[in-house]
């Protein structure tokens, strides 16, 4: 019935329309895109999203924006529940031009849940100005910091995803650079034009993204942090908390009040047809 109701939200003529559920065993859904935007919550568990530009992890309290025809995957992770709220492209002018993870405020929570009980016709009377609550909550709620932007150039590239396949890889910057062919000084330069981080910043990034998706999947403390490469726990938990608030095991009991990582500062990745902001965001240039 759940997969119904997606469908005919998907598919349907209205203004916004939106479905709730949940599932235990791990889903994955492979590369595809809505001629709709959908902005997609979860409200236990957690869900990694794959797009040509890079993943984001959205974990629960939180949402993510996907613009109409924005080619993307989507993996849950653990005991996920969540709702999705599907918008007419023509509706989507004033919300954001790319991929956004937001912090679901309880009013948006709220919205979303009421109008997961909709039938999948057009909103009128009160559902339209609930309508138009949930639009302007969407796009005025400021993006999250759970994205790692992956590198354009083909050699930076290679590393990513090689370190993706194997976060707890041990190997030095100089010993990526000599294996991509490339000098380490460019490495370290490009990285962070294209990503907006560091390289030593994009790996740590990348573990600790890694471990979120670990911890929802009900993995300890000391097994993630050991399999992502880090002999030390206390160290291990001593950095995620420093970058998310609070410790490994309390994140995992309880959802974020605060916003994650608030104390990294702005910056970007820029290419010939989009830029991925260090807080999230996807954006197209015009």
């Amino acid at each position: 019935m759940l997969r119904e109701k997606l469908r005919r939200a998907i598919e349907g003529e209205a203004l916004l329309a939106a479905a709730a559920g949940g599932h235990g065993a791990a889903r994955v859904t492979p590369m595809h895109h809505h001629a709709k935007g959908q902005l997609l919550g979860c409200d236990r568990g957690l869900v990694t999203i794959g797009t040509a530009a890079g993943s984001w992890c959205v974990p629960a309290a939180h949402a993510v924006w996907l613009p109409p025809h924005l080619p993307h995957a989507v993996r849950s992770h653990g005991d996920y529940r969540g709702w999705s709220l599907y918008v007419a492209e023509a509706a989507c002018a004033a919300l954001p031009s790319g991929l956004r993870i937001i912090r679901v405020s309880p009013l948006l929570q709220a919205a979303a849940l009421r109008a997961a009980e909709w039938e999948q016709a057009p909103p009128e009377g009160a559902r339209a100005h609930l309508a138009a609550v949930i639009l302007d909550e969407i796009a005025q709620a400021p993006a999250a910091p759970f994205g790692l932007p992956m590198p354009q150039d083909a050699r930076l590239l290679r590393i990513a995803q090689a370190l993706a396949a194997d976060p707890a890889a041990r190997q030095r910057m100089e010993d990526w650079a000599a294996w991509a062919g490339i000098a380490p000084r460019s490495l370290s330069r490009r990285f962070v034009q294209e990503t907006g981080f560091s390289f030593t910043e994009w790996v740590q990034r990348l573990r600790l993204l890694r471990a979120l998706e670990r911890l929802a999947e009900g993995a300890s403390v000391t097994s993630v942090a050991l399999d992502l490469g880090y002999s030390n726990v206390s160290f291990f938990i001593t950095l995620f908390r420093r970058s998310f608030g609070r410790t490994p095991h309390a994140y995992h009991a309880a959802p974020p009040e605060a916003e994650a990582a608030g104390d990294e500062p702005d910056g970007g990745m820029c290419t010939a047809s989009q830029s991925v902001s260090r807080s999230g965001s996807v954006q197209a240039t015009r």
